[in-house]
């Protein structure tokens, strides 16, 4: 479940991270959000046992020094993504970043250059149904 767990955003463009927090308090979600600002300090963020699990992920896609897919190569082969579900908010529409990103095992792929109220819709449909599921490491 995700009460009570943090919710790990990696995520480089600063408006997108006003917005998607902004959505999160329109929806009354409390959930700590804990912001990096690309894959190495994703990476990084996981890998410190003094940091809390994160309930689930949030990431884009094209960042700097890292970008999403290179993150999630490397977190699977490290094992620091099990049983977290990972969501992509991206502005790219290319079938190949899609197909790329669900070939390493996303749980989603949202683009993000949606209407806000839209955004929270959809942002509201992710947290009820990963609030409904139960995985051991949530």
């Amino acid at each position: 479940m995700l009460k009570n767990k943090d919710i790990l955003l990696i995520e480089d463009d600063s408006i997108d991270s006003m917005s998607f927090k902004r959505a999160l308090s329109e929806l009354g979600i409390k959930n700590k959000v804990r912001h990096v600002e690309n894959g190495e300090e994703g990476l990084a963020y996981l890998s410190n046992i003094e940091n809390s699990r994160p309930g689930i992920i949030f990431m884009d896609i094209n960042m700097p020094r890292m970008t999403g897919p290179e993150f999630l190569k490397i977190a699977l082969e490290k094992n620091l993504v099990s049983y977290i579900p990972v969501v992509v908010l991206t502005t790219s529409r290319e079938e190949k970043d899609k197909t790329e990103c669900f070939d390493l095992g996303v749980s989603g792929y949202m683009i993000k250059d949606i209407h806000f109220k839209d955004f929270v819709i959809t942002m509201k449909t992710i947290f009820d149904y990963w609030t409904l599921c139960d995985f051991p490491g949530l």
